[in-house]
């Protein structure tokens, strides 16, 4: 189970990786405007992949 885990987590670290290796400009406006949004919206967004994390991983099981 622990390597299940590690596993996902490094393809999650390479995942969160890809954009700002390919475009860091483009990653760098989107962060620059993830500051200036509220808080729950945040909490929406944050909350909306959860959620389709969880759907993806209940499929895919």
């Amino acid at each position: 189970m622990l390597e299940t885990f590690l596993m996902a987590f490094a393809l999650m670290l390479i995942l969160e990786g890809v954009l700002p290796f390919i475009s860091p400009r483009t990653w760098r406006e989107t962060f620059k405007k993830m500051t200036e949004i509220q808080d729950n919206q945040l909490r929406f967004i944050g909350l909306t992949s959860m959620l389709i994390g969880l759907a993806l991983f209940i499929l895919v099981s």
